[in-house]
């Protein structure tokens, strides 16, 4: 197969024709998972990225040929269930995606076999239930029954239950439920002189997520402090659902449609009135700005929350361009060993968090852009927590060794950050796994307020 070395250009996407017929056609999937894992095996650049790629070199390798030709189709099933869609292979590492003639969209021709996987009943109860975040945050605020479910799911007992029937690792940290909802303890609005930037709206409006309104409601408190801080106006978006991520990963396109419906009418009130749409959670910002796009692509209103969606590190450097950003920070950080995230690192925005925490005063930020294995929900999973706490290893290990400030003063960090709660939480639990010491965990929002002083 010849061809000329890599695409120079900018990666495009192909909107998703998940509504079409043939998207679920078994065969015609069948057929460009070979195509592309003929292209994959010849190149082999993205073999560190995540279990997908060694697995599929593996069975070439093991094959009585040495050659996709020989692989079991039945077998492609397992690269497909390393897949978690990532996409940082296509964003990073491809040279073949469009618009190279080779058309390889790894990620997307993946997510068509997860859908077909899904249709055809394929996916556990216990997967389903997992990827189901508004049912889980029924419980969240409720006095007493947050407590027991929170005690009962750290019981030994009760994690070998969950093991068994949902198919959850007895070992993988699960994130508790919070006593107070973020959007019932939470401002609903913050009214201050509209200032509008050259390359920022003047106001926000804040869609909380599932896992800051149901579990770490502290970090949408940063954020709103921080905006407060810096007089931006803000309101919370009035009614939200899921944004669709977990479901995407599964392929269970008609739940994010559901998603899709009962989320887009609202945000696309807010974006045509002005506002910044901010989420803090860099897989909701990307469900916005890329997926649902392409899955929609002349939905109007999905396009304009598109326009209107922004990582809140992107906001506020874009505010600091505009001028209208505070930039006096009474308390240092020391050192932070940062990660950002894949979500984030695919969203083409460069590295804005890493740009805001090295604004601060006696800070030394030391940035990486490896995975953290976690990926949503398969890093929980009994049959991938291993594997996912081994995909993380290399970035545990680097982000236990700070290089200081060049004073002689490395070593362990003051704190290790990740834009991704769930993706900080797994890197916690890889320093303590592997005994690389305890340093403490912030989200870089808390640690912007703590900078800025603010309680």
């Amino acid at each position: 197969m010849a061809a000329r070395e890599g695409n120079l250009e900018a990666p495009t996407r192909h909107p998703i024709d998940w509504k079409s017929p043939d998207f679920y056609d078994e065969a015609a999937t069948l057929h460009e998972m070979e195509r592309i894992f003929e292209i994959c095996h010849g190149c082999r650049r993205c073999v560190s990225l995540c279990g997908s790629f060694p697995t599929l070199f593996d069975l070439v390798d093991e094959g009585q040929s040495g050659e996709v030709d020989a692989v079991d189709k039945k077998d492609y099933w397992k690269v497909v269930d390393q897949c978690y869609l990532c996409d940082l292979c296509y964003m990073t590492k491809c040279p073949y995606v469009p618009p190279h003639e080779w058309n390889v969209d790894f990620p997307h021709t993946m997510l068509r076999a997860k859908a077909i996987k899904f249709k055809k009943g394929e996916v556990t109860a216990g997967e389903k239930f997992l990827a189901s975040t508004d049912v889980h945050g029924q419980f969240a605020g409720i006095p007493i029954v947050v407590q027991v479910a929170n005690a009962v799911n750290h019981t030994k007992p009760a994690r070998a239950a969950m093991e068994s029937v949902l198919g959850v690792d007895r070992n993988a940290w699960l994130p508790a439920l919070a006593t107070r909802k973020f959007r019932s303890g939470a401002p609903e609005s913050k009214p201050y002189a509209v200032k509008d930037g050259a390359k920022t709206p003047g106001k926000v409006a804040v869609y909380a997520t599932c896992y800051v309104n149901y579990n770490e409601p502290g970090i949408g408190h940063d954020l709103l402090k921080v905006l407060d801080h810096n007089e931006v106006p803000y309101v919370l978006v009035s009614k939200e659902k899921c944004c669709g991520m977990p479901k995407l990963e599964l392929g269970d396109l008609d739940s994010v449609n559901a998603s899709k419906e009962a989320n887009i009418p609202v945000l696309a009130r807010y974006a045509k009135e002005g506002y910044a749409i901010l989420t803090a959670v860099p897989s909701c910002t990307l469900m916005f700005k890329q997926e649902l796009p392409l899955m929609y692509p002349a939905d109007a209103d999905v396009q304009a929350v598109q326009d209107a969606m922004w990582d809140p590190f992107e906001y506020l450097m874009a505010r600091k361009r505009d001028g209208l950003l505070k930039t006096e920070f009474p308390r240092s950080l020391g050192r932070i060993s940062y990660q950002i995230p894949c979500h984030g690192r695919v969203q083409n925005i460069g590295k804005k968090t890493e740009e805001m925490l090295k604004m601060v005063p006696g800070t030394w930020v030391q940035t990486n852009e490896r995975c953290s294995g976690h990926a949503g929900t398969f890093g929980v999973k009994k049959a991938y927590h291993q594997q996912a706490l081994k995909i993380g290893k290399p970035l545990f290990k680097r982000m236990a060794e700070h290089p200081g400030s060049g004073q002689g003063d490395g070593g362990l960090p003051d704190y290790i950050s990740s834009d991704c709660p769930l993706g900080g939480h797994h890197i916690a639990q890889g320093f303590e796994v592997n005994q690389l010491g305890a340093p403490r965990l912030e989200h870089p929002l808390s640690l912007v307020r703590m900078a800025y002083g603010l309680e």
